[in-house]
């Protein structure tokens, strides 16, 4: 046997010993491996399979929406919430039911959807939607209290406007004029010179009959 001969046979030789010491924890190694691979790309394609659904259904929402048939926003709302709840398209879904509810004086339902939202939403913005419309169902209830509480939360910056002018209205109806103020003034600070909303909030801080 040449010395090439004996030189290959004791790499097969190192490399049989390797595996029979180590064979089988590769061969875990790669089967798990495998398997976490198989299972995202398992989850990627159910997600987009859910994505895709709830799109289908969201649509005839939509369609309810423009008919004004509150009954079927209400029935494929719930649809979507039940069978897709992590989708975006649940979200939307749930908005839209709510405002049809409180339109139809279904305060409860609405202000149900509106805490789903809140609570399982995963765009930040549409939670501060949420936050913000049941503020204005709580101050139509008189709930103060609750209202400033949701409207004091953490929300995007886009929204500081908006949340100020809601909290100048809960506290304009407590009869605290001089907080009502400082939030309406809060708003303008916010919102751009050219704005229609910016009349909207100028006209209700001159209501208050003080100085802007």
């Amino acid at each position: 046997m040449s010395v090439h001969d004996l030189e290959e046979q004791e790499r097969i030789d190192a490399i049989k010993a390797w595996w029979k010491q180590y064979g089988n924890t590769v061969t875990l190694g790669i089967a798990v491996f495998a398997a976490v691979m198989a299972g995202t790309q398992g989850w990627r394609w159910y997600k987009q399979k859910q994505n895709v659904e709830a799109a289908s259904v969201y649509q005839a929402v939509q369609a309810a929406a423009q008919a004004d048939d509150v009954k079927k926003i209400r029935e494929t709302a719930g649809a979507i919430i039940e069978k897709y709840p992590s989708t975006s398209y649940a979200t939307r879904a749930a908005l839209e039911a709510a405002r049809a509810n409180y339109e139809t004086g279904d305060a409860k339902s609405a202000k149900a959807q509106l805490q789903w939202v809140i609570e399982h939403a995963t765009e930040l913005q549409a939670r501060d939607v949420a936050r913000l419309r049941l503020a204005g169902v709580l101050l139509d209830e008189k709930n103060y209290a609750e209202a400033v509480k949701l409207l004091d939360a953490s929300h995007d910056a886009a929204f500081d406007a908006l949340y100020a002018d809601m909290k100048g209205d809960v506290l304009a109806a407590q009869g605290k004029m001089v907080e009502a103020r400082t939030a309406y003034q809060t708003a303008l600070s916010k919102i751009d010179e050219k704005s229609a909303f910016r009349k909207f909030v100028e006209l209700k801080l001159d209501g208050l009959g003080v100085a802007k």
